[in-house]
């Protein structure tokens, strides 16, 4: 070969830069690194927590509101309990129910969105309208009016939450779906035949994973909220057991006397929030590229 073919042949072009995935990704950004030690400590705590307490939940260890108890490292509530004991209980029914609804509620948002965004027609017009009146009611409010009728149930609890969910997630569902289905791999897989729900099982679900993680993040958090709303609205879990939110309502008239019964539920709660929140925020950064201040 020439000395001026050699000078002139092109560079071999660089190679592709590899992609992360959306957990990878989301990852590398800080903001994800402190929800997952935030929610982690929370979790840890709810787990844990039963296993470590000094006390039952529901027995009485002392004189009521009082700070002063030997052994009781804050206090007595209302009727004597240990308030750290009652704490330690009080964390997993919370979080597992959260959790709980959530996974339904995204779940069963995705078959409704993938399905009308994909088949369309009339399904997807009798999907989205029947969508469109259940998002007519606030959430609180439904689960008010229910749980007033029926009475405060665990199961109609995570059935009322991840029903609300749904709707919302299927909003986004559709959308996603909308934009997979134009792309030519699905064209492909038509082409060739594949049934119509292998189609959406297994090649449209997986390309909507990242608005479905983030949406998930976004429902355990929204769940938290609502449920420790309705226990302290004395529509949650009822006494005797041991909750956050029932916590927060049987505590919240003396709490100038006994503020530990209230700071240490409203504490856990407003932390579990705030992590959840960090580590979605971290899947939508990743989910769109933002890479801001990122190193890759």
């Amino acid at each position: 070969m020439s000395t001026a073919t050699l000078e002139t042949a092109p560079a071999d072009p660089p190679a592709p830069r590899r992609r992360s995935g959306l957990l990878h990704a989301a990852w590398r950004h800080g903001r994800t690194k402190a929800g997952v030690i935030i929610v982690g400590l929370v979790v840890v705590v709810a787990i844990a927590g039963p296993f470590l307490s000094p006390y039952s939940p529901t027995e009485p260890v002392g004189p009521p509101n009082s700070t002063g108890v030997e052994e009781s490292l804050f206090g007595t509530d209302g009727i004597g309990r240990d308030v750290f004991s009652r704490f330690l209980h009080g964390g997993y029914t919370l979080i597992g129910i959260a959790v709980l609804a959530a996974l339904g509620g995204v779940a069963a948002g995705a078959v409704i969105g993938i399905v009308a965004g994909y088949l369309r027609g009339w399904l997807d017009e009798f999907l989205m309208r029947t969508n469109d009146m259940v998002l007519a009611f606030p959430q609180l409010v439904l689960a008010l009016l229910v749980m007033s009728i029926i009475g405060p149930q665990v199961w109609l609890i995570v059935l009322l939450i991840g029903g609300s969910h749904a709707s919302r997630v299927a909003r986004v569902a559709r959308e996603a779906t909308l934009k997979v289905i134009e792309q030519d791999f699905i064209k492909s897989a038509e082409a060739i035949g594949l049934p119509r729900w292998r189609i959406m099982a297994t090649e449209i679900l997986p390309n909507i994973s990242s608005p479905l993680l983030v949406e998930l993040g976004l429902r355990i958090t929204y769940s938290v909220g609502l449920i420790a709303t309705l226990s302290f609205l004395g529509m949650g879990l009822q006494p005797p057991t041991a909750d956050w939110g029932l916590m927060i309502n049987e505590n919240r008239v003396a709490v100038t006397v006994q503020p530990w019964a209230v700071a240490l539920p409203v504490g856990a709660v407003a932390l579990l929030t705030i992590g959840a929140n960090l580590i979605t925020d971290g899947l939508s950064r990743a989910s769109i590229g933002i890479d801001r201040g990122v190193e890759e």
